[in-house]
C-alpha cells in the first residue's frame, strides 16, 4: 500500500470514530485531528492524531517529529482543560529499519503530562508496530494506545 492510500483509509477511521480536523498544515505531519472522550481508566481524553510519510525517516527524525508533536499537542491545549492528552503520530514506511521501530516503540510517551505514542505502519507488509503494554504500573493507558492504534491507524 502506498502512502496516499493509507492516509485515506486512515482519514476514514478517523472521521468514523468522531475526530475532526483541525489543522491539515502541521509541519512533517498529514494534517493534526482531534476529539474528546471518556475513558473508564483513563478518564476524560482529549486523542490527537497524525501520520507522518517516513519513508525517508532515521530514528532521531522519529523523535525530532514526536517531540513536534508533543509540543503542537500542548499548544493547541493552551491551559488544561480537565482531560488527559494522547497522542498519536504513526510513521508510514515502506519496510521500516529495525532501529525506527524500535525507537518509535519506545520512545518516552509521558512527558509534560502529555501522552505521545509514536507507532510505525510498514507500508510494504501492511503491519502497524506499536508499544507494548506494560506488566504492571501503567497499563490503563498503554491498553487504550493498544486499542486506539488498532481502531485508527490498523487498515
Amino acid at each position: 500500500m502506498d502512502f496516499d492510500r493509507y492516509r485515506e483509509a486512515v482519514a476514514a477511521n478517523r472521521r468514523k470514530h468522531g475526530f475532526d480536523l483541525i489543522d491539515g498544515d502541521v509541519s512533517g505531519l498529514d494534517g493534526l485531528w482531534r476529539t474528546r472522550e471518556e475513558d473508564p481508566t483513563v478518564g476524560s481524553v482529549s486523542l490527537f492524531a497524525a501520520v507522518a510519510d517516513a519513508d525517508d525517516y532515521d530514528p532521531d527524525d522519529v523523535v525530532e517529529v514526536a517531540d513536534r508533536f508533543r509540543d503542537e499537542i500542548l499548544s493547541r491545549l493552551g491551559e488544561r482543560d480537565g482531560t488527559t492528552p494522547i497522542g498519536y503520530v504513526a510513521f508510514a514506511v515502506g519496510s521500516p529499519d529495525d532501529a525506527v521501530v524500535s525507537t518509535a516503540t519506545s520512545y518516552t510517551v509521558a512527558e509534560r503530562r502529555t501522552n505521545v505514542f509514536p507507532l510505525v505502519y510498514d507500508t510494504n507488509a501492511e503491519e502497524l508496530h506499536t508499544h507494548p503494554v506494560p506488566r504492571l504500573k501503567g497499563r490503563g493507558i498503554y491498553r487504550r494506545q493498544s486499542a486506539d492504534a488498532e481502531r485508527l491507524f490498523d487498515v
